[in-house]
């Protein structure tokens, strides 16, 4: 199918702060600021961009990237991979508790992960925080990836980077503009810390064709 970012450690430390202040002091209750890029929460996604609803997710129509997503028989994504020249991105998004992000820990542990695979791995500091930095072997020889988390409101996104932006993130482009458009729907419903939010294929895309196969390698630190 072809469709054509500070921290969430700032959302809970406002929180925080809020908690903490005495009583006795007058708060001018305002609406907060729409942060001034994503990936957004859908209570603060801004309004008219074409989006493609997976269910949690909504991708944003960025030309010249295309959206892949491997489905089974039910229509229930399995992955969803934006590709752009040579360079590719996977997208996962996670349940998270209200009060903190899991991002360095799960970081730590695709860290951990990779090196005992005997991957060559590194912490880098980058846009949304730090980023791990990977060269693995797969049945195509040495592969780069770029991991990168971002914590939201009861969620953590979780994208790889492969290809050229994984070791250039200049390279990036449509694929970083994708990702800063993100908007994660993370519904009510009480979830498992970690458990992949459910995503699905949207209903007119499911009319028209069987299950879609991404064709790209899985990548360490999935589920």
């Amino acid at each position: 199918m072809i469709f054509s970012r500070k921290r969430a450690a700032g959302r809970h430390a406002r929180d925080e702060r809020a908690a903490e202040m005495p009583e006795t002091t007058e708060v001018t209750e305002e609406a907060p600021a729409a942060p001034a890029r994503g990936p957004y929460d859908v209570t603060e996604a801004p309004e008219g961009v074409q989006r493609l609803d997976l269910g949690s997710l909504q991708i944003p129509a960025v030309p010249d990237v295309e959206v892949r997503v491997q489905a089974d028989q039910q229509g229930v994504i399995r992955q969803v991979i934006l590709v752009h020249g040579r360079s590719a991105l996977q997208v996962g998004v996670f349940a998270a508790p209200r009060s903190e992000g899991i991002w360095d820990e799960v970081r730590e542990e695709i860290r951990q992960s990779l090196l005992n695979d005997g991957a060559a791995v590194q912490e880098v500091a980058g846009e949304y925080g730090t980023e791990l930095h990977a060269r693995v072997r797969s049945e195509d020889g040495l592969t780069d990836l770029r991991f990168v988390g971002i914590d939201g409101p009861r969620w953590m996104v979780r994208a790889v980077y492969q290809g050229e932006a994984a070791t250039n993130p200049a390279k990036a482009g449509p694929l970083a503009r994708c990702l800063d458009g993100l908007v994660v729907d993370r519904g009510a419903e009480a979830k498992p810390v970690r458990e992949p939010l459910p995503l699905r294929l949207p209903r007119e895309a499911g009319q028209q064709a069987g299950p879609a196969t991404a064709d790209a390698p899985s990548t360490p630190g999935g589920r």
